[in-house]
């Protein structure tokens, strides 16, 4: 059984996921710490359950979820894997810090290049990689089907769909990654995004006003 603890980091209110397996194998997805105090959270958790840090996964390359990368990646000694069409993305955050006027981000760079159907493995349990642009250019979500849940990072909210007015940004395919991947999942799937609260993929089917717009128009 894998467990997961959820960080809410930064000014952007991100959801950072620690996941880890009763042997202390953990996987850190999408560090959004912005601060010192928010790095000693993330060390002080691990530290506290002996967890040892194997992988750095990123859904995407957004400031918001990569404030973190390099701290993780000098800490925890690990590389960090995400989607091939997120070097664009992740080389443009040190401009968009300066536009934000954030000046505490260190830039990180990508070692491992994720695809569709990769698997990745915590212990004996399988992380399925689907490919959900839209978002950006090369967002992907992290499916565990055997615990039942996915995370997905800005696709699916609850109540709600991830923007598509940022650069590099596809309205349609991100309609179309809800639809084809994840709206084919088992309703009682939890869904954790990269912000707010958790949500299943039933609840979305038919409660999401973004969705419900979407297949009467």
């Amino acid at each position: 059984m894998i467990s997961i603890h959820t960080f809410v980091f930064s000014d952007f209110e991100e959801n950072t996921y620690i996941i880890h397996n009763e042997a202390g194998e953990a996987f850190i997805i999408d560090p959004g710490c912005n601060s010192l105090a928010e790095e000693n959270m993330l060390k002080a958790y691990i530290e506290s359950n002996n967890l040892h840090v194997t992988r750095l996964l990123n859904t995407h390359c957004h400031i918001d979820h990569v404030f973190g990368n390099q701290f993780v990646k000098d800490t925890y000694k690990v590389q960090l894997a995400c989607h091939a069409n997120e070097q664009v993305i992740l080389q443009s955050v040190p401009m968009v810090a300066q536009m934000y006027g954030i000046k505490r981000y260190i830039p990180s760079t990508i070692d491992e290049f994720l695809k569709e159907g990769d698997t990745i493995m915590l212990g004996d349990t399988a992380l399925e990689v689907l490919f959900l642009p839209g978002h950006a250019p090369g967002h992907v979500g992290f499916l565990n089907r055997k615990d039942n849940w996915i995370i997905s990072g800005d696709v699916l909210f609850r109540g709600a769909i991830g923007r598509t007015d940022f650069p590099y940004c596809n309205h349609q395919d991100l309609i179309q990654s809800i639809k084809q991947k994840m709206f084919t999942l088992p309703d009682d799937l939890v869904v954790y995004p990269g912000h707010f609260e958790p949500t299943t993929i039933g609840y979305e089917k038919k409660n999401n006003p973004f969705m419900k717009y979407e297949t009467t128009n």
